[in-house]
């Protein structure tokens, strides 16, 4: 018998989440059955989306939502045998019973000198919401300029470096000079500290006179309005995100886009990395080698211990990682 810990949601979020919307809880766990495996969690992720995804996707005493990478330690599944790693989307479980069906192999040939947990940032979601954001929502070309908020965050730092792969110019923006100074380790052309600058619309200016091709949104509030001022006529904007807002208890009102998209002929698009799904296995093939080659860099922030996954969380919406955060059992 083996039991499980798992982190619940006692109470839906209203505002900034605290340590009371959460419950350490321990259930014990069947054998399994034919045609299931036992996982035990190695890596666990905390990411901002799960912040407005509760409040639509779960209920008050739900597992909380999230991806971890999974060590399979017994199976009664072909597909899966004892000691296979997988990515697993069953929340805040320390260890699943579960039928394979939602499970997804690592890479083959994992390179030894590459941590799993890349499996949940720079080879994993994250960088597949980066390279279609890119790709099939923005069709970044060479010599064009992009602009990229929440830079140096698990998607923004893989967003930045795709484009310069590209060939592109690339300007962040990040909430410390600490951020700001791994941003030009990784090659933006031009970085800056949105929480010290005097003028959001003059940094904008500053980094890029000549204005933005695309814009990789991953904050919304004010920057959104002040970015959408500096696209150039025709621009592209991908909306991937909009952490400025998940935690308002009161929806932010205007300024309403709506003129300045119209003068300027602007495309604006969400999206979410699952639209592309079919494209994953090779996707993040690509993504691999471009890590295997040194063009693509990945920073963790690693918390320990799986009694911290709330803090974890909470920490990751206050800005406090460089790249991505993960949780190591």
């Amino acid at each position: 018998m083996v039991q499980a810990k798992l982190w619940s949601l006692t109470k839906h979020f209203d505002g900034f989440p605290n340590d009371a919307n959460f419950e350490l809880k321990v259930e014990d766990l069947p054998e399994p059955k034919d045609g299931e495996v036992l996982l035990e969690a190695k890596f666990l992720s905390v990411d901002p989306y799960m912040r407005p995804f509760s409040g639509v996707r779960m209920k008050e005493g739900d597992v909380m939502i999230g991806t971890q990478v999974a060590k399979v330690i017994q199976s009664k599944n072909n597909t899966f045998p004892v000691g296979t790693h997988v990515v697993a989307r069953c929340g805040w479980r320390t260890h699943v019973v579960c039928n394979g069906t939602d499970l997804v192999h690592i890479l083959p040939n994992w390179p030894e000198d590459v941590p799993l947990s890349l499996a949940l940032g720079t080879i994993g979601m994250p960088g597949l919401t980066a390279l279609y954001g890119i790709e099939e929502v923005l069709g970044l070309k060479e010599g064009e300029t992009l602009l990229v908020n929440a830079a140096a965050g698990a998607v923004g730092t893989v967003v930045g470096q795709i484009a310069k792969i590209k060939g592109c110019k690339v300007v962040g923006s990040a909430g410390s000079d600490a951020k700001v100074a791994y941003l030009k380790e990784l090659g933006f052309d031009e970085a800056f500290n949105y929480k010290t600058i005097g003028s959001l619309e003059q940094a904008l200016k500053k980094a890029s006179p000549e204005g933005y091709d695309c814009f990789f949104e991953n904050v919304g509030g004010p920057f959104s309005t002040a970015a959408l001022q500096q696209m150039k006529d025709f621009g592209r904007i991908a909306v991937c995100g909009g952490i400025a807002t998940y935690n308002d208890k009161t929806p932010q009102m205007g300024p309403y886009p709506h003129l300045t998209m119209i003068f300027k002929q602007l495309k604006m698009e969400g999206f979410m990395h699952s639209r592309w799904e079919h494209k994953n296995p090779e996707s993040l093939k690509r993504l691999m080698g471009w890590v295997k080659e040194g063009k693509l860099q990945s920073r963790e922030h690693v918390t320990k211990g799986f009694e911290n996954m709330p803090a974890a969380f909470m920490g990751m919406l206050r800005g406090e990682n460089t790249g991505k955060a993960i949780v190591a059992v």
